[in-house]
Formats: C-alpha cells, structure tokens, sequence
C-alpha cells in the first residue's frame, strides 16, 4: 500500500523540500516524512501536487510514457479567442519542438482564493480564463503555450492530474490517501491500468 498526498500548492512555493536561498518550500506544508513530488511545479504555479513514498507509484504519475492528464486554469492576458484555443489544441511549435494536441476550452472566472501578490491590473487590458489540459509536462509548457498564441500567462492554476484534484483544498491544505496498485503493475516499471484510492482517516 502506498501513500498518496496531494497538496495545493501556494504561489511562490518551491516544488522540493529544501532551499538554501530562504524561500518556501514544500517542508512548509508538508509534515510527513519520506515522501517525493510526482512530478514537478514551478515556483511561480499554484495548485496540485501529488507527492507519495512509493517509488512505483511516482513513476507512474509522473513518467511521459503514461500520457497523464493535467488539467490547469490559466489566466492569460488580453480576451483569448477561439482561433487561439483551436492553436492549442491542435498543437504548437515551441523550441523544443511541437506540442501533443490538447483540450482547451473559455472558463469564466472561477471562484477561487485571492493570490497574494495579486495579478497586475491593468484598467484598459482585460483579462480572461481558459482550462487547458495536457499529456505532457515539458518546462513551463503551459506558458510557452499560451505565449504561442499571442495570449501570455499571468497566473496558471494545477487543477487536477488524472482523477485527483484539488476540489475542497485550500492554498497550503493536503490530504492523504492510501494507494492499492495492482500487483500485476507493481512488477513492471511501466504498469497497467489506474490505481484505486481510498481515503485516509486524519
């Protein structure tokens, strides 16, 4: 059995547990020991993580081969179209090369908590919402993403990967939950299927 926390991930959080320079990080939310971030969220993101024990477990969230879905609430800069979206979904060329295609759609703005510092407000450049969700998890991809387009981020939200999300955490509250993996994935590095969760009396 192993263990699965997943955590929302304040602003300006670094996705590790120590820093020399002072900043926030991980071990500012996280309690539990021997415990590893699935995967990776920048500094300047919010949202999921998912950090778990198991080294099985992680790999199979976080490896490229499993095609995870991560879905993400982007705010970008000026009122995106669907010309954009459409960009988006079918895939953009970034320097790394073409992006997966995607599925974006408008979002109208969530109610969410406030983020502290706030967004830049600029009374005569609107802003607007999109939910975008992706197979892959390059560096900053979402960004270079959006920028593509002609629509750059100015604050990007992990709503959920896979099926776990962040519904009912607030910034810097987690929960646990106990993982079963099927034995049959436990015994290969790539696995089949999707594990079950259970939640964990706190």
């Amino acid at each position: 059995m192993a263990t699965l926390i997943l955590l929302n991930k304040p602003f300006n959080v670094l996705c590790q547990f120590t820093d020399n320079e002072g900043r926030s990080t991980l071990a500012d939310f996280v309690g539990q020991s021997s415990v590893y971030p699935a995967g990776r969220l920048d500094y300047d993101s919010e949202g999921l993580v998912l950090l778990t024990d198991d080294g099985q477990l992680q790999h199979r969230i976080a490896s490229p081969r499993q095609k995870m879905p991560k879905t993400y609430w982007v705010q970008v800069d000026g009122e995106i179209d669907d010309a954009a979206l459409e960009r988006l979904e079918k895939g953009v060329d970034l320097k790394d090369g073409p992006t997966r295609p995607a599925t974006a759609r408008h979002l109208g703005e969530p109610e969410i908590w406030p983020r502290h510092p706030p967004v830049r407000y600029r009374a005569n450049v609107p802003t607007s919402w999109i939910e975008l969700t992706i197979t892959e998890g390059r560096n900053r991809q979402v960004r270079r993403m959006t920028a593509a387009v002609g629509f750059p981020t100015l604050r990007l939200i992990r709503r959920a990967v896979g099926d776990w999300s962040i519904d009912n955490l607030a910034p810097g509250e987690s929960r646990s939950l106990s993982i079963h993996l099927p034995a049959a994935a436990a015994k290969t590095s790539r696995g089949q299927g999707r594990p079950r969760a259970k939640k964990r009396n706190r």
